[in-house]
């Protein structure tokens, strides 16, 4: 009997610390911990979806329950590491906060912290969404937090901190995992796709990575649905029209046109794209990075930038053209007509970038001001 499908998600899901993309900062501290042995009682590891909570969690398990253990370079075959990885090692509990949020659940799971581990060194509780614990669940577990016996530690992950309460995070030693670039999210979907002998061209991984918006499971789990999808061969245009985005290339023509202050083009874009069944929220959003790439650029050569194309704009234009953008995410998200407010929102970017604020006009007034009597003593001086 063949063995039952895994998703690409859970297939790849990272085995050991060098396996984790974007987290160096994170990896390099756990590895220095266990090997200094200086290893905390709890952690808090804070970060958006599919940047690897959950699979650092794990990994940190591992490495302290492994034969061995603790050491940060444990071997994945480890009959120990296996059951972690698969679920059933008796040590390493796991704990959905958003369905054992309540008081009692963590009274229970306070009265079995004092027994002893059954088969590693230490009781590893890993709690998922721990944000969604209520304020007596957080109360009933401040004290066994910050005085739980030696052999227990504590591992929770959320994507909101700032719901959770601030007398447990002061307990916790704190990791912040940040999204992962698009350029690492290619690398590993390149790696993943060579594995499972899929063919797939750089365009499309470039646009899984964009759409992905820094999570890796988001950018595997996309390209599980592409391999359905197309099969053993993926192409940039696949992924556009499975997901509605717009291809680099007219997210380029359509920044330039901004820039150009072009209208027609602009109405001709917008046209196209929603003939194509195009998402127009999204390409709202790929537009405000490629403004802001251009912004960036500005500030680094001083002031002006070209990076649009045509001619070069001030950083205060481009400041005001990225501000209309984002002045009309509202409209465009949740207003009747989308098309409409999309091309209102990019036509009244158009005018705040050629717009002048008053206060750089004042201050232009004001030099000139400074400078006329020079030049009308100099003129007098002159003509006598």
């Amino acid at each position: 009997m063949s063995s039952p499908y895994q998703v690409i998600a859970r297939k790849w899901r990272s085995q050991t610390f060098d396996d984790v993309v974007g987290q160096d900062h994170v990896v390099r501290t756990l590895k220095n911990a266990i090997t200094r042995n200086r290893i905390a009682h709890a952690y808090l590891f804070v970060g958006p979806r599919g940047t690897g909570k959950t699979s650092l969690a794990r990994l940190f398990a591992k490495a302290l329950n492994c034969t061995g253990g603790p050491k940060a370079d444990f071997d994945v075959n480890d009959p120990a590491c296996v059951a972690i990885a698969e679920g059933t090692h008796l040590d390493v509990i796991e704990i959905d906060g958003a369905s054992n949020n309540g008081v009692d659940q963590v009274r229970d799971l306070r009265d079995t912290v004092r027994y002893a581990p059954a088969q590693g060194k230490f009781k590893v509780y890993i709690i998922d969404e721990v944000h969604m614990l209520s304020v007596q669940a957080f109360n009933a577990l401040l004290k066994t937090l910050e005085e739980p016996p030696a052999h227990v530690k504590f591992v929770f992950a959320t994507t909101e901190p700032q719901k959770v309460l601030p007398t447990i995070v002061s307990r916790c030693q704190r990791f912040d995992l940040r999204p992962i670039p698009p350029a690492l999210i290619v690398e590993r979907l390149k790696r993943i796709a060579v594995a499972e002998k899929i063919k797939i061209t750089a365009p499309a991984l470039e646009s899984i990575a964009r759409l992905a918006d820094g999570g890796m499971r988001d950018a595997q789990s996309i390209l599980d649905q592409m391999i359905s999808f197309c099969g053993g061969e993926i192409s940039e245009p696949d992924v556009l029209d499975v997901y509605g985005l717009v291809a680099a290339e007219k997210i380029t023509a359509l920044a330039a046109a901004l820039a150009a202050g072009d209208h027609q083009k602009i109405v001709a874009i917008v046209d196209e794209c929603d003939a194509d069944g195009r998402d127009l929220v999204r390409l709202l959003s790929d537009l405000q990075v490629q403004v802001r790439g251009a912004l960036l650029d500005a500030i680094a050569q001083g002031g002006r930038s070209s990076a649009l194309g045509g001619e070069a704009m001030t950083t205060e234009q481009i400041t005001r053209m990225l501000d209309g953008l984002r002045e009309g995410e509202g409209a465009v998200k949740l207003g009747l007509a989308e098309k409409i407010n999309f091309e209102v929102t990019l036509l009244k970017a158009v005018e705040a970038s050629r717009a002048r604020a008053i206060d750089s006009l004042i201050r232009e007034l004001s030099a000139l001001a400074d400078e006329t009597p020079a030049v009308a003593a100099g003129g007098e001086k002159k003509k006598d």
